[in-house]
C-alpha cells in the first residue's frame, strides 16, 4: 500500500455537488430528519404535557420506538436482502411512517389519544425505519461513488447537524403555539416530502446474485462472521453499543429531568437543545478533517470521548438559571462535536469495509447490537430514575457512556490512520 493514496482519494473535490441523484437523496433526507427532530421532542412531550406520564412510562415510550430494531433488523436484512430494488422500499416506508404520524393528533382532536396509542406509533414508526434505514444502506453506495464516501456522510451528517439546531427551537415553539400533538403534523409532511425526493432519483440498481442455494439461517451466519470475526467491525459495534445502552437511558429521562426538576418550559428546553446543537454542525463540518490529520481510527476515538463526556455537565447543573441553561448548551455543543466526529468517520470506515452483496446482512447485524441495546438502555434509565431520581441517574449513566472507548483500545482500530486497502 503506498502512504497517503487513499487519503488522497477520499478528500473532498466538489464532485457531489455536480451529482444531482445524490442532491435528490440529501434533499430529501434533510427534510426528513428535520422532522424527526420536531418528533423527537414534541412526541415525549406529549406523554408529559398531555398525557401526564411517569418516569418508567418515558422509559417505555423511548423503548417502544427503538424496540424494532431488537426485533426486526434481521428480519428486514434478509428481506431487503432478496429485493432488487430499493427505492419502493424507502418510499413506502417513508409514507406509511407519515399515516402513523398523523394519527397522533387525529386521536387528540377526537380526544381519544392514550398512552398505549403513543407507545404504538412509537413502534410502528420504529419497524419502518428500519426498513427504510436497511434499505437506505445499500442504495446509498448506490448514489455515491467510493471515493466520495466520506464526503457525502459529511453533508449528511451536516443536514443532521442542521436539524438538531433548528428542529428543538420549531418543536418548542410549536408545541407552545399549537400543542405538543400538532406539532408532530410536522414530521409527518417531512416524510411525505422525503418520499417524493427519493422516488426521483434515478440511479442503476444492480443485479445482484440470488444465492438461491442459501437458506435464510446460512446467510444470516455469514452475516454474523463477517460482522464479529472482523476486529475492527467488532470493535466498532462494541463501541457504539455501549455508548447507545447508556446514552438511550440518558435521553429517556432527560426530557423530563429538564421539564420538572429544573422546571423549564417547552420552548426554553427546545432552545437549549437547538442553540447548544450548534456543536454538532460544528462536528459535521471538521469530522472528515480530524480524520485526515490523526487518523480516521484515533478520530473515532476522539468522539468516543467527546460525545459522552460534555453530558455529565447536565446532571451537574445547578444554581440561578442563567448558569443552569448555559450549563446545558455547553454541555449539548461540545456532545454535538463530539457525535459526528464519532458517526462521520465510524460510518464512512463501516461502508468502505463492507461488500455490497454483505451490506444489508451487515446493518441489519449491527442495528441488532448498536441500536437493539437502545430500548433496553431506555427501560434501564426510567427504571434507574424511578429507584434513585433524576439527577443521580443522569450522572451514573452519563458516566458509563464512557466506557464505550476501551473497545476501540482494545482493537487495531486506534492504530489505522486511513481505510484498509483490501476493499477502499
Amino acid at each position: 500500500m503506498v502512504p497517503g493514496t487513499i487519503s488522497a482519494r477520499l478528500r473532498p473535490n466538489g464532485r457531489l455537488w455536480r451529482q444531482p441523484e445524490f442532491l435528490k437523496l440529501w434533499g430529501g433526507q434533510t427534510v426528513s430528519v428535520m422532522g424527526d427532530q420536531v418528533s423527537s421532542l414534541a412526541l415525549p412531550l406529549v406523554a408529559v404535557l398531555v398525557l401526564d406520564a411517569s418516569a418508567l412510562e418515558m422509559g417505555i415510550l423511548a423503548a417502544a420506538a427503538w424496540a424494532p430494531h431488537l426485533v426486526l433488523s434481521l428480519a428486514a436484512g434478509l428481506w431487503v436482502d432478496r429485493r432488487q430494488r430499493r427505492v419502493p422500499i424507502m418510499v413506502a416506508t417513508d409514507l406509511a411512517r407519515a399515516a402513523t404520524l398523523l394519527s397522533v393528533p387525529v386521536a387528540y382532536w377526537l380526544e381519544a389519544l392514550t398512552f398505549e396509542h403513543l407507545v404504538g406509533v412509537a413502534f410502528l414508526v420504529g419497524g419502518l425505519t428500519v426498513f427504510f434505514d436497511v434499505a437506505w444502506s445499500t442504495f446509498f453506495m448506490r448514489v455515491v461513488a467510493r471515493e466520495d464516501v466520506v464526503d457525502a456522510n459529511g453533508k449528511l451528517s451536516l443536514s443532521r447537524s442542521g436539524s438538531y439546531v433548528a428542529g428543538p427551537p420549531l418543536a418548542g415553539g410549536l408545541v407552545q403555539a399549537l400543542t405538543a400533538p400538532v406539532a408532530i403534523l410536522a414530521d409527518a409532511f417531512s416524510f411525505v416530502l422525503s418520499a417524493l425526493a427519493i422516488g426521483r432519483i434515478r440511479v442503476h440498481e444492480p443485479v445482484l446474485s440470488a444465492q438461491p442455494e442459501a437458506s435464510a439461517r446460512a446467510r444470516l451466519v455469514g452475516g454474523f462472521r463477517f460482522v464479529l470475526g472482523h476486529p475492527i467491525l467488532r470493535a466498532g459495534v462494541g463501541c457504539t453499543s455501549t455508548i447507545n445502552f447508556f446514552n438511550l437511558g440518558f435521553g429517556a429521562i432527560v426530557v423530563l429531568f429538564m421539564a420538572r426538576e429544573l422546571e423549564l418550559t417547552p420552548g426554553t428546553i427546545g432552545l437549549i437543545l437547538g442553540v447548544g446543537a450548534v456543536g454538532s454542525v460544528v462536528g459535521a463540518l471538521v469530522a472528515p478533517q480530524v480524520g485526515r490529520r490523526v487518523g480516521i481510527g484515533p478520530a473515532i476515538a476522539i468522539g468516543a470521548v467527546l460525545f459522552p463526556a460534555p453530558l455529565l455537565l447536565f446532571p451537574l447543573a445547578g444554581g440561578p438559571d442563567e448558569l443552569v441553561v448555559a450549563m446545558l448548551v455547553v454541555g449539548e455543543f461540545f456532545a454535538g462535536i463530539g457525535v459526528m466526529v464519532f458517526d462521520v468517520n465510524q460510518n464512512s470506515l463501516t461502508f468502505l469495509l463492507t461488500p455490497e452483496r454483505m451490506r444489508p446482512r451487515q446493518v441489519a447485524i449491527s442495528r441488532v447490537f448498536n441500536y437493539g441495546v437502545r430500548p433496553l438502555g431506555a427501560l434501564a434509565g426510567g427504571v434507574l430514575a424511578s429507584v434513585i431520581g433524576l439527577r443521580p441517574a443522569l450522572l451514573l449513566l452519563a458516566a458509563c457512556t464512557l466506557l464505550g472507548v476501551f473497545w476501540l483500545i482494545a482493537s487495531p482500530t486506534l492504530a489505522l490512520r486511513e481505510p484498509p486497502d483490501a476493499l477502499a
